[in-house]
């Protein structure tokens, strides 16, 4: 250990200095009241043969006191550093970074709090890459997805869809190792083929808990998730839609999430049946007491607007205090945002839920060869609404965000936290 890691006990918020100084403190008391022992059996038998065979009864009284408090101090630190390192050198060996993932830890604790709205595979890509920030992160999820193995469940069991959750609540696990891996293996034959692990063990776990919220928080603790992913309602909803085909052709209404991008045309509007529903509480919360509210990446029609549908959620983001962010997506969505550019994606929403919704929106600038379509950064903004662009794209899979990428450039808005 050297000196530098010895400093890093001493790190402000770590839960160490405390109990050093009141291990101190107590070793000072301690030898103050054997101190006064002594004197008092000094004063009663002021001869004492072996008191005078150990020359202690002619030092002074200041002296002797001194010597008594020093030595209980060093044998509480003494024994309190040969515990210490008697517990900690077997997390040393399986963890030798372990004082830094101390520090690490507190830093994440202490950092902002930032709400995600969304949904989809977007959602999850933006939490991988905050949750090396800050654990005080709030994902609120849509709950209109009615396709695959969520929707199934929705329509059997009568649960909100897990899809969504399990997605993200895995994106915010501290390891994404094996149980990870778990909550996200999807069955490939028999009568379960085409569910997730993950999603029948949010359906069971609501089962025993009694509600999906409960379910939701119990699973998070499994896989020791850092932050929380929350509904934005708790409401049996079904987002529906109004497309048209082509400018000479009139227009359909499409019912089903999952029917949508499947229509082929473009999209006028979406909306939510009911359309009176009450926001869960603990988004409202979580929103009002933001630092940072980030909206995207995901899909626009889909994932994003059915949580901004909901009355209370947008009238929260509006009263909250806290940056709020559009991350546009990379690429254009086949059968959602076809020939879409940043503006189009912006005026969408506006059309939806009102002008004046974000402060920042932040668009990708690199454009490396690929299949897909990028979205374009052109078009002028509102003035009150600032454009950001910055290479967001992930080497591997160019048409999405890489995290890390993501994560760096929303902080930088915030600026540092103390």
């Amino acid at each position: 250990m050297t000196d530098n890691d010895l400093f890093k006990w001493l790190t402000p918020g770590i839960g160490i200095k405390r109990w050093l100084g009141l291990i101190l403190a107590g070793a000072v008391f301690l030898g103050m009241a054997a101190a006064g022992l002594v004197i008092a059996f000094y004063r009663s038998r002021p001869a004492a043969l072996w008191a005078y065979m150990v020359w202690l009864a002619e030092l002074p009284l200041w002296l002797l006191i001194a010597i008594l408090g020093a030595a209980g101090v060093l044998m509480v630190i003494v024994g309190v550093v040969r515990i210490n390192r008697s517990i900690l050198e077997p997390l040393q060996v399986e963890m030798p970074n372990l004082l830094d993932a101390m520090v690490e830890r507190r830093q994440r604790k202490q950092g902002p709090r930032i709400v995600a709205i969304g949904g989809g595979t977007g959602l999850p890509t933006l939490l991988r890459g905050l949750k090396t920030y800050t654990t005080n992160i709030t994902a609120v999820v849509t709950v209109a997805d009615d396709g695959g193995s969520s929707g199934r469940l929705r329509r059997d069991m009568g649960v909100l869809p897990p899809g969504d959750f399990r997605n993200n609540i895995a994106a915010l696990a501290k390891d994404e190792g094996l149980l990870t891996q778990l909550f996200q293996y999807r069955f490939g034959e028999g009568g379960l083929e085409g569910h997730s692990f993950g999603n029948l063990f949010i359906t069971a776990m609501s089962e025993v808990t009694g509600s999906f919220e409960s379910a939701l928080e119990e699973s998070s603790k499994v896989l020791a998730v850092r932050g929380q992913v929350l509904p934005s309602t708790l409401a049996n909803v079904t987002l529906t839609a109004v497309m048209r085909q082509s400018e000479h052709e009139g227009t359909t209404f499409v019912v089903g999430e999952s029917r949508i991008p499947e229509e082929n045309g473009r999209i006028e509007r979406v909306a939510l049946q009911p359309d009176d529903i009450r926001a869960y509480p603990g988004s409202v919360r979580a929103i009002l007491n933001a630092d940072l509210i980030v909206f995207g990446p995901g899909s626009l029609f889909t994932s994003i607007l059915p949580n901004l549908l909901v009355n209370d959620i947008s009238e929260a983001v509006r009263a909250s205090k806290a940056v709020k962010v559009y991350v546009c997506n990379v690429a254009t969505q086949p059968g959602e945002t076809d020939g879409f550019t940043v503006m189009d994606h912006v005026r969408a929403i506006e059309q939806h839920v009102g002008d004046d919704l974000f402060d920042v929106v932040i668009a990708n600038n690199e454009f490396p060869p690929t299949k897909a379509t990028y979205v374009q950064p052109n078009g002028s903004l509102a003035p009150s609404t600032r454009i950001v662009t910055t290479p967001l794209v992930d080497e591997a899979k160019p048409w999405r965000h890489d995290p890390e990428k993501l994560a760096r450039a929303l902080m930088a808005l915030i600026g540092p936290q103390s």
